[in-house]
């Protein structure tokens, strides 16, 4: 889940969606480097996030399963958009806001109709702004889109990085010194290439392929999205007949980031996005790994 900016295209000329780069891309990196223009430290960074953004919360999960919350931060924004320049009626734009829930337990959407719980959202702590938008326009000066993840640096008071498939990997391994025991290692040396090559055609197909789905903007671009995602997601069940998770016995970044889309496929995306061939339901392995993993969850909160 992403806020745009107005203006730019985000579709080919065949209608297909495209998903631009990230622009921040700096890393926080292990304190055994004394050259770190980031170095890792307890409490100097905040991330970010959205309980309804996949992208957002694989970095949460990965924040939990390292045991960091004591280290870093986290604020929420309330689960639906909304305008985020409200006193301006040349300003259209609509995006992620923060909110404290007890004042505010509900909020309509960005037209002003409907009525969704605040339950879960937050106050920006941190830099106390309203909107995502405001840390961006606090930190960069030119056309962006106001998007979460953010890993933000109390110290310098700037966006590090907002791509979540480096902060999982700057979380899973950048922190490591300050935890007493280091619970799971999701980027082992020994598997990193069989990660990389599941990552790519998990998000081509899968991760991004969803989004490819509900935003395609002809009929050829729909149909070939669809034709990606459950080719992709039947590769997966494939592989997951014979292994309990997708790299062998080892529950690694791969699996993680597959679940975040499992999670959401049947609520959210089959109805949202025409993802509706088929359903997670309809594939036993892949509605296995959604259940263990919820399950193993709650065990842990509870």
């Amino acid at each position: 889940m992403a806020s745009f900016f107005a203006g730019k295209s985000l579709v080919s000329d065949k209608g297909s969606f495209l998903r631009p780069d990230s622009i921040f891309r700096r890393w926080i990196e292990p304190i055994s480097n004394p050259n770190a223009v980031f170095p890792a430290a307890k409490d100097r960074y905040h991330l970010y996030i959205s309980y309804a953004c996949p992208w957002a919360t694989r970095c949460l999960a990965t924040l939990y399963l390292k045991k960091l919350d004591e280290f870093i931060g986290v604020s929420v924004v309330h689960p639906v958009f909304q305008r985020t320049r409200p006193n301006d009626p040349q300003d259209k734009h609509a995006g992620w806001a923060f909110l404290d829930p007890k004042k505010t337990p509900t909020l309509p959407g960005p037209t002003g109709l409907g009525s969704y719980s605040s339950e879960g959202a937050t106050l920006d702590t941190i830099n106390h702004c309203n909107f995502v938008r405001d840390l961006y326009e606090m930190c960069y000066k030119g056309e962006v889109r106001y998007t979460v993840p953010i890993l933000w640096d109390k110290k310098t008071k700037t966006i590090i990085n907002n791509e979540s498939a480096d902060i999982v990997r700057m979380f899973n391994s950048a922190f490591d010194s300050f935890v007493l025991s280091p619970t799971i290692d999701l980027y082992p040396n020994k598997l990193q290439n069989q990660i990389d090559e599941i990552n790519a055609w998990v998000y081509d197909g899968i991760n991004n392929g969803v989004y490819k789905c509900g935003f395609a903007q002809s009929q050829q671009a729909y149909d070939e999205a669809v034709e990606t995602l459950f080719a992709s997601l039947d590769k997966a069940e494939d592989i997951l007949t014979s292994q309990r998770y997708l790299c062998g016995r080892c529950f690694t970044e791969a699996d993680l980031r597959l679940f975040m889309t499992l999670v959401r496929f049947d609520e959210v995306y089959v109805v949202h996005f025409k993802t509706n061939k088929k359903m997670i339901e309809d594939y036993p392995n892949l509605r296995n790994v959604r259940i263990l993993l919820i399950a193993k969850a709650l065990c842990e909160l509870l």
